[in-house]
């Protein structure tokens, strides 16, 4: 190990290794914009109103499960419920994207 330009501590790579793997990285922005794409009419067609509302509420306005709940009078489980629900069915349409 002595004579390579590189080495490993703590599962990262230091050296000429790091700078080969960052030139070497491949670029995945098409992807990325194609699957943001997709999402969004994936939400529009997808989705019910109410997880519609409930995506937006918890991953565009950043709130939580409970001030969600709060904010329309519902029970935690059924909000959490209606969110792993919509993601599920997100997934469902966009796996082929991924």
């Amino acid at each position: 190990m002595r004579n390579t330009p590189y080495s490993i501590r703590n599962n990262e790579v230091y050296g000429d290794m790091a700078a080969w793997l960052r030139a070497n990285a491949e670029d995945n922005e098409s992807d990325v914009r194609r699957l943001k794409r997709n999402l969004r009419l994936a939400r529009e067609e997808e989705l019910t109103p109410r997880q519609r509302q409930l995506m937006q509420m918890r991953f565009e306005q950043n709130m939580s499960v409970s001030e969600i709940a709060e904010a329309l009078g519902l029970d935690k489980s059924t909000v959490s419920r209606t969110i792993t629900r919509a993601k599920q069915r997100l997934y469902k349409c966009l796996r082929y994207c991924l």
